[in-house]
């Protein structure tokens, strides 16, 4: 049986998974002949679990227990403002766990973020299976190119739940840059774009022949079409609170049919330039009596609508610009990649800024599982000979006296790298030193990701500055920092890999492992036996 890898984008909104066959890529349809698939886990009453486009359907008749939008927190801590912003506005249960990690409560079982994930990359894994007709064990997962060390390890622990050996994390902007230049025979230097349904990336990569070189990276993690449906989701709910007094947010049930509405207006606008919507019976007024709501938004008000999240994207574009030293002229190609490019308001204000037209033939709901897919089979197959060169997106600090950071690793420094640095003690006796290690472009700790802390003793003791300890730092091809010290004059030597206290212990990923073998996934009854 031939050594088969797929590529998987595990999006916020959608999935899609790939692979190579006989050289081409293909992107995988279900059974329906559906080639995306929604990122959305519904837990039935009968035990067994829906994912998918089908799952979709429960979020507004199972609201409490279909869990959509996960990947906007995976990695983060319970107190982050992106996790306070999603309790506001999603129906399912969001608590906290051990050490400030987000947990979420679905029919009396909580579940971690990884899990959650897990369950679409399992979806993922069978719908590979019933198309290939083997097991499938290898994957390349992408994430957002500005996602930190957490939310990469997160990421990769839900493969590993799922069953799957990820061979590798990939930016996904790299990974679209990857399905664009595939049998082009391309010299250019292109602009990834990527706005998908809960984050934004840009990256500027060179393409010579069969090198791609990202020469740097930026984004928002919490900026997405899930956005643009909020505003859309606000403006009716105002509007229909001026005429009935009712406050349709108020009610998890309306709120969730403002939502599928909002997201349908959303498309229907960017197709045709106005959307007619549409929901009968959304509630009951003081009377007994029950209201539609019925509202016409045209293309130029939902422009002034999200204007200003538009307008953040570029932001962004500045600061991979910059990073790159280049400017928009430098540019040659322009790639959109995630379901809202389609937007008309954006297509046009990509055009303005970048001064270019977009490149057609890449599609932007595929092309990340494709890219994945492509680098998937080249870590199988040693005939390929495309090579890669990605960055870190965040700096690597280290935690000083006084609250601030020292920066051992600048943002956008091609990876795999490793850098070491000398530490001495700083007062007289001291047996041990702790070691804290921060993401992120601020020198106050306070504005940076904190992604760990390990302490090293067992040197001698004596006076502060004597004892001096080589501290390592390491970001490996997936972007995921190992950290290791050593005491100059013993050698003696020990290792972490930074994970964070709200992550998953071992233990956790072992038993989140037999726990997923055992799960049934609604509508695989068939599925070829594993080996």
């Amino acid at each position: 049986m031939a050594d088969i890898a797929v590529g998987i984008d595990l999006g916020t909104s959608y999935s899609c998974v790939s692979v190579v066959v006989d050289g081409q890529p293909v992107v995988i349809p279900n059974e329906w002949g559906e080639q995306t698939h929604a990122s959305v886990v519904s837990f039935l009453e009968d035990g067994s679990v829906l994912v998918g486009n089908a799952a979709k359907k429960n979020i507004i008749t199972n609201a409490d227990n279909t869990v959509s939008s996960a990947k906007r927190l995976i990695g983060r801590f319970f107190f982050s403002d992106e996790v306070k912003k999603a309790q506001a506005v999603m129906p399912y249960r969001i608590v906290e766990g051990q050490n400030n990690s987000v947990r979420i409560q679905v029919r009396n079982k909580t579940y971690s973020l990884p899990e959650i994930s897990a369950l679409v990359l399992k979806e993922m894994k069978a719908i590979a299976e019933s198309y290939l007709g083997q097991p499938v064990k290898k994957a390349v997962v992408t994430v957002p190119a500005y996602f930190n060390d957490n939310q990469r390890q997160a990421t990769k622990d839900a493969g590993r739940i799922a069953g799957l050996d990820v061979l590798r994390i990939l930016n996904e902007p790299t990974a679209a840059a990857l399905a664009y230049g595939f049998g082009r025979d391309v010299n250019q230097r292109v602009v990834v774009y990527d706005l998908g349904g809960g984050t934004f990336d840009v990256s500027i990569l060179e393409i010579g022949k069969d090198v791609f070189e990202v020469l740097s990276t930026a984004g928002d993690t919490y900026l997405g079409g899930d956005d643009f449906d909020d505003r859309i989701m606000n403006w009716l709910a105002d509007d229909f609170m001026t005429r009935t007094k009712l406050d349709l947010r108020q009610n998890k049930y309306c709120l969730q049919m403002l939502r599928e509405a909002s997201e349908k207006a959303k498309i229907d606008v960017g197709q045709n330039g106005e959307a007619e919507i549409l929901c009968p019976g959304i509630c009951q007024d003081t009377n007994g009596e029950v209201l539609d709501l019925q509202q016409v938004l045209t293309q130029d008000a939902f422009n002034r609508m999200v204007m200003d999240l538009v307008q953040r994207t570029f932001k962004v574009c500045d600061e991979a610009l910059q990073s790159a030293r280049m400017t928009a002229a430098d540019v040659d190609a322009v790639i959109l990649v995630g379901g809202p490019t389609r937007l008309p308001i954006i297509q046009n204000s990509v055009k303005h800024y970048f001064q270019k037209n977009i490149m057609e033939g890449v599609d932007p709901d595929q092309a990340v599982a494709v890219g994945a897919a492509l680098q998937a089979n080249a870590l199988i197959d040693q005939a390929t000979e495309s090579f890669l060169v990605d960055v870190t997106p965040l700096s690597l600090r280290i935690g000083t006296v006084g609250g601030f950071t020292e920066k051992i690793i600048e943002k956008n420094t091609p990876i795999p790298i490793e850098k070491s640095k000398t530490f001495t003690t700083s007062r007289d006796g001291q047996d041990k030193v702790k070691i804290r290690v921060y993401q992120g472009e601020s020198n106050r700790s306070e504005e940076c990701e904190l992604l760990g802390e390990f302490e090293f003793g067992g040197f001698r003791i004596t006076y502060r500055g004597e004892v001096k300890i080589d501290v390592t730092f390491e970001i490996d091809s997936n972007g995921i920092v190992n950290v290791s010290a050593t005491d100059q004059e013993t050698g003696q030597r020990t290792s972490t890999t930074i994970s964070l206290s709200s992550g998953m212990t071992e233990a956790d990923i072992q038993r989140s492992m037999e726990d997923n073998e055992n799960v049934r996934l609604a509508g695989h009854e068939d599925l070829p036996e594993a080996d």
